[in-house]
């Protein structure tokens, strides 16, 4: 989820119920984070999780692995 110096920038922090790198490092969980709107995903298990939208595409492939191997390459070779 959004660091909360990404929640600031966007102007919105205080329209959500709470921020989700405080909540976390408050519940013990681990967080990593890099710099704003940079892409980070990780994966624990069956979760699957990125930092912003700049994300996607990590996390999108992330999917693609845990679902059996399937690469975006291989993917897109099977659609073409």
């Amino acid at each position: 989820g959004f660091t909360n110096s990404e929640e600031m920038a966007t102007g919105l922090a205080d329209a959500v119920p709470f921020l989700v790198e405080d909540m976390l490092k408050g519940l013990g969980g681990r967080y990593s984070k890099v710099d704003d709107w940079q892409p980070l995903a990780g994966a624990d298990g069956n979760l699957i999780t990125g930092q912003n939208p700049a994300s996607s595409v990590p996390a999108a492939r992330a999917v693609l692995e845990q679902l059996g191997g399937i690469t975006s390459r291989s993917l897109t070779r099977a659609t073409a």
